[in-house]
């Protein structure tokens, strides 16, 4: 490991901890150990080498806080009901790993970012699904604006320090980085590269934007470095040797055709694992896997069993294996789903999809494709939210996108770059196929080519009979239901229903 911190290869006879690091907004391959060396991560790098590298993870949704309760529940976001949807509820009769660790023993506590945003309490939780709070301890100065003031590796001692004895851990740190905003040129005057920067062709190939990914590198840099101080203060405790690390994000980068996209780099996320019990070192796995198998995981390796009703995979035949590659063969696909992001349209209204991702194609399906699908465009005249402290404005539309130098560059430049202002923020068919081998930031759908619609009916079949197996309302025509649940974030001025923490009656029973 980075800082000569090395994983012993020896068995343990006591429960391994569980050291499970997840970034906020962090695309695959955005990462050392994938290629990329503009993106410091010597840490994930060194988690890697010494463990497993995943080439094809994905999160549930590409959205946090419906991927973050996928995770925590081991289910898909259509199985979720309100915590399906981004800042609403999380029902308590779904069971979460982390409550079934403690309940068996282990300590367990956060850092930095949990179950959010939502609203927990109303729904009969009496602390964050994730577990105990350790967020006390602050920065008393941050490289940057846009850097968390959170101190997450002085909470993370606090938290070692009230372990007792032997008792094995389980603790989430969950950096607000690099979610934005970002301190416009940080990037840059940290020292990192502008010839460096790959841009994904759906982006403008600009200074502007180029400047915009830098800034998200070095919070991607700072994630990196938070985790390398917390595996030192492991192996000062003598923990290190029997705690499995485990690195991954909640979705895709805030930039337009990311984040709350159903394509690559909305779902597509870094994966890396070390630890004991992962008998063969430095492999690198190709296997289709789905953060919903952390679940199954975590608690197989507490000794635990896996809930009924999942939808997750354990991944510890994985780590058993000596194969590089393809190691599970009946790893064939991953399913991924969308609703509701951010209040972006009249009557508060999402932008459902669901995906089958398989080794060469992804095949979306979108249920309601004559809605925008990153939010309604601005609306002709200003609206005034004066008086109303729920609201927030409508400024440049389209507000499932994160507001970013890049999103406002790309709309002002739309007569100049319409193909990628088309992918970003204009309407789509309700299919869309992409060869993932040949084009892998998809910029051209085939759904319409004649010779891709045998591969067409197939996946939408697969994906059909999937949904339905796993009781999707979207699948049982009772999928409306997801636009009443209510919002608990901001809300902005738009037409129709716009009442935040209430259900929306006009979807209700739906």
């Amino acid at each position: 490991m980075a800082g000569g911190i090395l994983l012993a290869q020896e068995k343990k006879t006591k429960r391994p901890n569980i050291l499970f690091a997840i970034a906020d907004d962090q695309s695959f391959p955005h990462a050392g150990a994938y290629g990329q060396m503009v993106y410091k991560t010597p840490v994930f790098d060194s988690v890697a080498k010494h463990g497993i590298l995943f080439m094809n993870a994905f999160a549930a949704a590409p959205q946090c806080s419906p991927s973050r309760a996928a995770i925590l529940t081991g289910r898909q976001i259509w199985q979720l009901e309100e915590a399906g949807t981004h800042s609403s509820l999380f029902p308590k009769k779904f069971p979460v790993f982390t409550e079934a660790l403690e309940q068996a023993g282990y300590h367990v506590g956060f850092t930095g970012k949990p179950w959010a945003p939502g609203n927990f309490k109303n729904s009969g939780w009496t602390k964050n699904p994730v577990g105990a709070e350790y967020n006390k301890q602050k920065l008393t100065a941050k490289p940057t604006t846009g850097i968390s003031n959170v101190d997450y590796v002085a909470n993370f001692q606090d938290f070692i320090e009230q372990k007792t004895g032997d008792q094995p851990f389980f603790f989430w740190f969950g950096a607000n980085e690099p979610h934005r905003e970002y301190e416009p040129g940080s990037g840059g005057k940290s020292g990192l590269s502008l010839p460096d920067i790959q841009v994904p062709a759906f982006l403008p190939n600009t200074t502007l934007v180029k400047n915009d990914l830098l800034d998200y590198a070095l919070e991607i840099e700072w994630f990196d470095k938070q985790l390398g101080k917390m595996l030192q203060v492991l192996e000062k405790a003598g923990e290190l040797d029997n705690t499995i690390v485990i690195i991954t994000a909640d979705n895709g980068m805030p930039f337009p055709y990311a984040k709350a996209n159903m394509q690559e780099f909305g779902t597509h996320v870094p994966l890396a694992i070390s630890g004991p019990g992962i008998t063969t070192k430095g492999r690198k796995v190709n296997d289709l896997v789905g953060l919903i198998d952390i679940a199954p995981t975590c608690l197989e390796i507490a000794g635990l069993k896996a809930f009924n009703g999942i939808s997750g995979k354990s991944l510890l035949p994985v780590f058993t294996s000596a194969k590089s590659g393809l190691v599970d063969a009946s790893r064939q696909y991953v399913l991924t789903g969308r609703e509701r992001h951010s209040h972006a349209r009249t009557d508060n209204m999402g932008y459902p999809s669901r995906a089958i991702r398989t080794h060469q194609y992804l095949y979306i399906k979108n249920y309601k494709s004559e809605r925008w699908p990153l939010g309604d465009p601005p609306p002709t005249q200003v609206v005034s939210i004066v008086g109303n402290p729920g609201m927030k404005p409508i400024t440049e539309g389209y507000e499932d996108i994160d507001a970013s130098p890049t999103k406002t560059a790309m709309i002002k430049s739309k007569i100049e770059n319409p193909l990628r202002f088309r992918l970003s923020f204009e309407k789509r068919g309700s299919e869309e196929l992409y060869d993932i081998l040949a084009d892998p930031f998809c910029m051209k759908n085939l759904a319409d080519v004649v010779k891709m619609k045998p591969v067409l009916a197939k996946l939408s079949t697969q994906l059909t009979e999937l949904l339905i197996a796993q009781s999707d309302p979207r699948a049982l025509s009772r999928g409306d239901v997801f636009d009443s649940y209510p919002r608990y974030g901001l809300m902005r001025p738009f037409d129709g229903f716009k009442e935040r923490e209430q259900y929306n009656p006009a979807f209700q029973n739906k």
